[in-house]
């Protein structure tokens, strides 16, 4: 007897444990309570706080236009930029946004192709967030040109005036970089909505809504044909959106680096402003989304998960940029440029602008350590303090590296304390008015996380999941049939 104990208790410790994922979807919910809770968003009245957030963005919005009307029948100067600071709050801002649209195409292309599941309940989100903010950074640069209708001359077309491009200048690297980039972006995030655009048609009573949403839907019933090709697209665009990552803000950087200007000078900056644009995109698409799961109720859909690895993202990013950021004093101090080292003297030590040097350094290195404690990963509350921290610090690190380095330039007579008009301020803040009055109608009438993508990585998606009568969901949810209770009519087609 003892003999039989001792053989059982060893078949029991021989057998392997079996470490459980946590669940990306909480509580085993099934794909009908998805598709439901989802689409609720857009079949449901807003609630008051979406009017709260809409109606001052829309304002905001109405500011800002009225300053760059403002901008063009006055002229330029109503910018605070002078000699030799000529560039100033619009590069800054043009690069902050094209920074904030960084991590949309990071977690849709590199995260579907290293094939991390997480990524199905934010990037959507991050999708939206990556064009409304590269439409908010498109508008400085044009504008700053000065006569904005010449600003077509940009793009390589055959004039009359036979005025060609400068295709030395990364300026016009710039145009091609951020006009690909966001040309692949928009055909990525429509093509990611195209089943759930379905989803929403076939819920829908006739009418003007059911029409666009089929429309924009492409004829999709979710064959095996569509589904095949679909997959197909997606990955290839993936691939393709995958270097854009590393480019596009690289292309930004040699704005900078191409340069001999002391400070800007350095082969650092490529990625350092890749690095540092995943890391703001990401404080970002937290900024916006943990708001949006409270007020929708998708504490389902987005777990203490997603938001423990994002905030891991975050802390890994920073850590990057506050190497860079010490990697560039180092690099001025060893290589005997006096010009070079009193350019940084300047920014940290006693020039004119070492308040927002400083306040660079807190919020994007000191702000994220405490997200070395898991503890602190998943306090909201602590979360959203850093994010905000992140997304301050990004635009002090490009107002550093962009005001701070030209008004101490080379020569000490020219030298000069820039100061933002009243425009440059509105203007600045009017564009992220812009950015929330997006992606709130985005919100309003858009599926926010991808219905079918979160579907496929539930347990119930598994085909050897087993019998699903076990765990409390009825078939027809598990075979992506809607029930009864949804608004979708009579013989509507299956579509997720």
């Amino acid at each position: 007897m003892a003999a039989t104990d001792t053989a059982s208790a060893h078949a029991a410790s021989s057998t392997p444990v079996v470490l459980e994922r946590e669940p990306l979807v909480l509580n085993n919910r099934p794909f009908s309570w998805i598709s439901n809770r989802i689409c609720g968003i857009i079949e449901n009245k807003q609630p008051f706080l979406w009017w709260i957030l809409f109606v001052p963005s829309v304002i905001l919005t109405g500011i800002m236009a009225f300053c760059f009307v403002y901008l063009i029948s006055t002229g330029v100067g109503v910018w605070g930029q002078k000699q030799p600071v000529d560039w100033a709050w619009d590069i800054t801002n043009f690069v902050f946004w094209i920074g904030i649209g960084h991590a949309g195409t990071l977690i849709s292309a590199v995260l579907f192709l290293t094939r991390q599941k997480w990524r199905t309940s934010v990037n959507r989100a991050a999708e939206a967030m990556t064009l409304f903010a590269v439409m908010c950074a498109g508008l400085f640069p044009a504008f700053h040109v000065g006569r904005v209708w010449m600003v077509w001359f940009l793009a390589p077309i055959p004039n009359a005036n036979a005025i060609w491009q400068n295709f030395k200048s990364p300026l016009l690297w710039d145009v091609f970089a951020v006009s690909t980039y966001f040309t692949v972006s928009v055909i990525f995030w429509y093509l990611g909505l195209v089943p759930d655009l379905a989803t929403l048609r076939d819920r829908c009573k006739p009418g003007l809504k059911k029409a666009l949403y089929g429309l924009f839907a492409l004829g999709w019933r979710g064959a095996n044909r569509h589904w095949s090709h679909y997959e197909t697209a997606y990955m290839l665009l993936a691939a393709l959106s995958t270097p854009l990552v590393l480019s596009v803000h690289s292309v930004v950087s040699f704005d900078f680096a191409t340069s001999i200007v002391p400070g800007w000078h350095t082969t650092i900056f490529p990625p350092y402003f890749v690095a540092g644009a995943i890391f703001g995109g990401f404080a970002m698409v937290l900024t916006l989304m943990i708001p949006a799961r409270a007020i929708y109720g998708l504490h389902d859909l987005i777990t203490p998960k997603h938001i423990d690895n994002m905030a891991k993202i975050i802390l890994l990013t920073g850590t990057i940029v506050g190497y860079a950021y010490s990697m560039e004093f180092f690099m001025a101090y060893y290589g005997a440029n006096p010009f070079e080292l009193q350019t940084f003297k300047l920014r940290a030590l006693y020039g004119p602008s070492t308040f927002y040097y400083i306040m660079m350094f807190s919020c994007n290195v000191f702000a994220p350590q405490v997200f070395w404690f898991r503890k602190l990963r998943t306090h909201l509350p602590t979360v959203m303090v850093v994010c905000m921290c992140v997304n301050a610090g990004m635009w002090f690190e490009r107002y550093v590296i962009i005001v701070t380095t030209l008004e101490r330039h080379l020569v000490p007579g020219a030298w000069r304390v820039f100061h933002p008009t009243w425009v440059d301020v509105t203007t600045f803040v009017g564009t992220f008015g812009f950015f929330m009055m997006n992606f709130l109608l985005f919100l309003r009438f858009l599926p926010v996380i991808a219905i079918a993508e979160v579907k496929g990585v539930t347990p119930q998606a598994d085909p050897h999941h087993g019998d699903s009568h076990d765990h409390g969901i009825q078939e027809d949810d598990v075979m992506g049939y809607e029930p009864a209770s949804c608004t979708a009519p009579k013989g509507a087609a299956v579509t997720a």
